[in-house]
């Protein structure tokens, strides 16, 4: 155990977008940045990775752990460290000598949580420092919009924290894809759970962020607990960073709830949360229940955050330092050495996502976009946490164990704050695609 408290060939036909298909050039790209074969075809010794995260705003935390997280990824791709999850993947093509022969090189932007500083980051790495594949961010709003960039310009985009079901729905992409489990996976894992603990008899009131992770975030949870049972009295929606939510928390108190249900991430949550808890809700009884607060996305940052707060809270999660599968372990154990402490789920996600792109690259044996593509639908995988792995060719979404967990009444150190209570069986969150419609189209070269 890590002492976390001391530091230490979907080739040129399939894809449609061969050379000489006639694809007209998104004009947001100057023709500097383009090459006869597929855009910013790497010519030297290195391969650029675009690392979009977000530095500043509400999910600034869960960016910054994405950041050393990919700086730990490149490392292990270019033979540095221990190898971490090289060691557990599998299959596995890649050597710990690059991709395809090259060195792995980074960049980085600041996407700010906001959608349209996201795109110009991600457009500057493209252009201007030749990235072949743009990854991260921490807002569905950030992910849709730059999925959609790297769309019209001919990358890959392996998505880091997004929880909208629109990601992988309505709003898919052919060049995009997305590691991390969705709001309908949460509804599917935590409801039954929920009805386990406090009974087919309640009555939800809803916060909800105002965009669309939280919109589907409280359709998927409405529609999972209202199908067993519960009630809706309620559905507030908030501002992303509102920061004060006693407005919104007030009328939950005369409102006939017994269920406060917070559809927030990041700093929202950590808020609104401790919020509640001072108003008392935690302690009251409503309709001869005890009153109950439920957090439906929840990451270990947020759990710190809030402190004791969480203690007995229900909510699902993507992955926990504390699993014990190989893979799980090995990561834990190198992030653990190179930075003095555990990664978050927003850490694993963002690691995995770079080893798979790289993976993929070289199983393909090309950088070609729609190359990468072909490697990457319908293909399953183990050793990286969560157990067997499947990335879905219909919808580009993955599919794994989904975690519900429960804030620790008695943690044992600052990082013990959530409890894995129930591993949930990919089976039971697998849903048909087309419930949430969208078009993947074709495959983008760039060229």
């Amino acid at each position: 155990m890590v002492d976390f408290l001391t530091p230490s060939r979907r080739g040129v036909l399939k894809g449609g977008a061969a050379v000489g298909a006639g694809l007209a050039m998104p004009t947001i790209f100057s023709s500097q940045a383009w090459s006869a074969e597929y855009l910013n075809k790497p010519t030297g010794d290195t391969v650029t990775f675009g690392f979009n995260v977000p530095q500043t705003g509400a999910y600034a935390d869960e960016g910054a752990d994405e950041l050393r997280a990919y700086q730990l990824a490149v490392k292990h791709l270019n033979g540095e460290g221990d190898g971490g999850m090289l060691n557990t993947m599998k299959p596995l093509v890649l050597s710990g000598n690059g991709v395809l022969g090259k060195k792995v090189s980074f960049v980085t932007g600041d996407t700010q949580t906001k959608s349209d500083a996201a795109r110009a980051s991600a457009k500057r790495m493209i252009e201007k420092d030749g990235a072949l594949m743009i990854t991260g961010g921490s807002s569905s709003g950030v992910a849709i919009a730059v999925q959609s960039l790297c769309q019209e310009a001919g990358v890959i985009f392996m998505a880091g924290l997004t929880h909208s079901n629109d990601t992988t729905g309505k709003d898919k992409r052919r060049n995009g894809f997305r590691h991390f489990f969705n709001a309908y996976m949460s509804g599917a894992a935590l409801a039954p759970v929920l009805k386990s603990n406090y009974g087919a008899d309640r009555k939800a009131y809803h916060l909800t962020a105002d965009y669309t992770w939280g919109w589907t975030q409280e359709e998927s949870i409405k529609n999972s607990t209202e199908a067993l049972g519960w009630e809706t009295v309620n559905a507030v929606r908030t501002p992303l960073g509102a920061g004060d939510f006693s407005q919104y928390i007030t009328p939950v108190l005369n409102s006939g709830a017994d269920v406060l249900i917070l559809n927030h991430y990041g700093k929202d949550m950590v808020n609104s949360l401790t919020q509640a808890v001072q108003f008392g809700l935690r302690d009251k009884q409503v309709n001869g229940k005890d009153f109950a607060i439920v957090v439906p996305l929840y990451s270990r940052l947020m759990a710190q955050g809030a402190g004791e707060n969480v203690k007995g809270i229900f909510g699902s999660t993507n992955w926990h330092w504390s699993l014990q599968d190989e893979g799980s372990k090995a990561f834990v154990k190198s992030f653990g050495a190179e930075y003095g402490f555990p990664p978050s789920q927003a850490a694993h996600t963002c690691y995995v996502q770079a080893l798979l792109y790289a993976d993929a690259c070289e199983r393909a044996g090309t950088f070609m976009p729609c190359g990468v593509v072909d490697a990457l639908e319908d293909h399953e995988f183990d050793g990286m946490g969560n157990g067997p792995t499947l990335y879905r060719g219909a919808d580009h979404q993955c599919f794994k164990k989904v975690l519900v967990v429960k804030g620790n009444e008695n943690p044992s150190s600052q990082f013990d704050l959530l409890e894995v209570v129930q591993e949930v069986p990919a089976e039971q969150v697998t849903y048909d695609p087309a419930i949430f419609g969208g078009e993947l189209g074709e495959c983008n070269n760039g060229a």
